[in-house]
């Protein structure tokens, strides 16, 4: 056997479907395997892989192994000459594995390589080619300096950023994402390091590689997608805890005492100065828009008071305190009145800044009334300065909204404008996956997924594709995996890189659309599973019933409980819905079927409860999707008020 292909999954579903569609289709003409190895996935992988893959080695853990485990679990059983560790967030082009065996079978030399990576916009991963972290490297690469001099042959030696990204070369560490290696390679230096939980083993396993006298290449002449982010936030503080930690493992292993103490406190300084820097930038992500918010009224207040006292009294009329204190009392109260009407949530909605500038206002009405009148200032002006609020707010907003910055951006309700580059068989079936997915989309037409002659219903084929983004203003572009190669939306993605577009892959009898909108994000994923029962509003309604409902029965529980068959049963409930642990209403069903659904408390309840007579499991199921597409607060009432007497379950 010429290939073994192992991919280790873990809750990424969706990701490894679209991934294995397309290695099938690399493998197609060569003698190859492929494992999955799942680390005890929750989200219904394994039977995915059962149902739609049965050729697929499927290898189901019952607890999480870790990377490095839980690949060395495939090559154990793999026959192949090579092997592939590949990433479940990866795509893979047609002619990937047969241009890595070329190469291999080319150069005996080689122990390992790794292909030139892009992120889902199309954009070239850094990390396709690596140096090896030593103490000096880690140095620059933590404080920047490798960002700074980005090709330098001796700061950007993290990323080896003085080679030619379209160059093959060899290089010294290979990225985990895709490791090609030689079986025999690894016979010699040994199996993935199993210290390594996460993080780190790549690096190590490189390393190994030339230190028993092998070769390690950047091959150029293959791409792949690596939709990073997936399985780790990578901007997380647990992440560069993770990280680095793999890399102390690594340095105490391979380097000598002296230089492994020294990168060892390299790297709690890089923990503690990135923990610094996240805390400090959250914190001024947060209080950004209140501190403008602050100032702009502020400055309305200076600007609208000498026209006052002029108009009503006299210049100088109100005393310094005013300015001084009122003033700042009554933004403070504007601004903790917008924050809880959700005036700070992105994207902004205008009805929340209103509800929190009307509040506000009232508030500051009410205290007015209540104070000392020494302390009581004109009416005319606290309404004066809420209208300045409302109109100098949403007006520096709006301004804003125009950058890209999403902090900023409006709630139009305005629909993203897409196309779709398919076939109309496929066309039809991914029009309707957007339709039940609710997202907010716009299919302004189809892109013929050919060059050939333009036919009836399109808009162009793939040569005219610039052309139909500029006159159309498309933002998204979706694929149909079924109609065109992976090579070939791997080649659009690159050569639309430059542009402003996000992307969108709809594997063939998929009921998923994937796609990663930047090197740090997981992006949208268009399913057809719906949540609404999880938008924040939803969630925040339905906590609230709880606690409500929750402290009206412990206080009226003598008389309550009566109504209930199970009254120790209904005490507990009561208490552990108070505590956040359950929700009165939740889903019914098995965890299997649950792993479709998206996912809230435990209920004590669930929709099923409504009818009398049992339901079958996969009428459960519907309802239950039915129940989190459309939720509304009213049917939680309407099930606790039918299923009552069972509040003690």
């Amino acid at each position: 056997m010429k290939l073994s292909v192992v991919i280790v999954n873990y809750n990424v579903k969706y990701f490894l479907e679209q991934c294995l569609h397309a290695a099938l289709k690399a493998s197609k003409n060569i003698d190859a395997e492929i494992f999955v190895v799942d680390n005890n996935s929750v989200d219904g992988s394994c039977q995915m892989v059962r149902e739609k893959f049965p050729e697929i080695k499927l290898i189901e853990n019952q607890h999480n192994k870790g990377f490095s485990m839980a690949n060395n679990q495939a090559i154990y059983l793999s026959k192949g000459e090579y092997v592939l560790l590949l990433n479940p967030d990866t795509i893979v082009e047609e002619d990937s594995f047969i241009k890595c065996i070329q190469f291999m079978d080319e150069h005996q030399e080689a122990g390992g390589l790794g292909v030139k990576m892009i992120d889902g916009k199309g954009r070239f991963l850094p990390e396709s080619k690596r140096g090896l972290p030593t103490p000096l490297v880690a140095f620059y690469k933590i404080f920047g300096l490798s960002r700074l001099f980005s090709k330098s042959k001796r700061f950007a030696r993290y990323h080896m950023g003085h080679l030619d990204k379209e160059q093959t070369h060899e290089v010294e560490v290979l990225a985990g994402a895709y490791m090609f290696l030689r079986k025999s390679t690894l016979d010699k230096v040994g199996l993935l390091d199993e210290d390594y939980f996460m993080y780190g083993e790549d690096i190590d396993l490189s390393y190994r590689i030339t230190q028993g006298g092998y070769k390690n290449y950047y091959f150029a002449d293959t791409t792949i997608i690596h939709y990073k982010g997936e399985s780790t936030k990578k901007g997380s503080i647990n992440y560069v805890k993770i990280f680095y930690q793999a890399m102390v493992i690594f340095a105490r292993k391979h380097f000598s005492k002296g230089r492994a103490d020294l990168f060892s406190v390299l790297i709690n300084l890089a923990i503690y100065f990135r923990a610094f820097l996240a805390i400090v930038t959250r914190f001024a992500k947060s209080i950004f828009l209140p501190i403008v918010d602050a100032l702009v009224i502020y400055g309305g207040f200076l600007w609208l008071l000498p026209y006052w006292e002029r108009f009503k009294f006299e210049p100088g009329y109100y005393p310094t305190r005013f300015m001084n204190t009122i003033v700042p009392i009554y933004i403070l109260i504007w601004i903790v009145n917008i924050w809880m009407s959700g005036g700070y949530q992105k994207p902004i909605k205008i009805l929340n800044i209103f509800k929190g500038l009307f509040w506000g206002s009232i508030t500051i009405l009410v205290f007015h009334s209540l104070v000392d009148e020494s302390l009581r200032f004109s009416r005319a002006l606290i309404l004066l300065g809420s209208a300045w609020a409302f109109v100098s707010l949403l007006s520096y907003r709006y301004i804003l909204s125009h950058s890209k910055s999403k902090r900023v951006q409006f709630d139009r309700n305005r629909k993203k404008r897409v196309i779709l580059i398919a076939n109309e068989e496929e066309a039809s079936r991914i029009n309707q996956l957007i339709d039940q997915s609710n997202m907010k989309i716009n299919v302004i037409g189809l892109v013929q997924p050919t060059e050939s002659h333009v036919a009836k219903g399109f808009l162009g084929n793939l040569s005219q594709l610039n052309e139909v983004i500029s006159i159309h203003k498309i933002e998204e572009l979706i694929f149909s995996a079924n109609d065109l190669p992976s090579r070939e939306i791997i080649n659009i993605m690159l050569k639309l890189s430059r542009l402003n577009i996000e992307y969108k892959i709809a594997p063939p009898e998929s009921l998923s659309i994937i796609g990663s909108s930047s090197i740090d994000t997981a992006g949208e994923l268009y399913v057809v599973h719906l949540n609404a029962i999880t938008k924040e509003n939803n969630q925040r309604n339905k906590r609230l019933l709880d606690l409500m409902l929750s402290l009206i029965l412990l206080v009226t529980f003598p008389l309550t409980c009566w109504s209930v068959k199970k009254k120790p049963g209904f005490l507990k409930n009561i208490l552990t819905i108070l505590f956040g642990t359950k929700t009165w209403v939740g889903f019914s069903g098995n965890e299997e079927t649950k792993s479709s659904l998206p996912k809230i408390k435990k209920g004590v309840l669930s929709p099923a409860d409504k009818f009398e007579h049992e339901i079958s499991e996969e009428k459960k199921l519907e309802i239950d999707m039915i129940y989190a597409k459309n939720y509304s607060i009213l049917q939680d009432v309407d099930i606790i008020w039918h299923a009552w007497k069972n509040l003690g379950r």
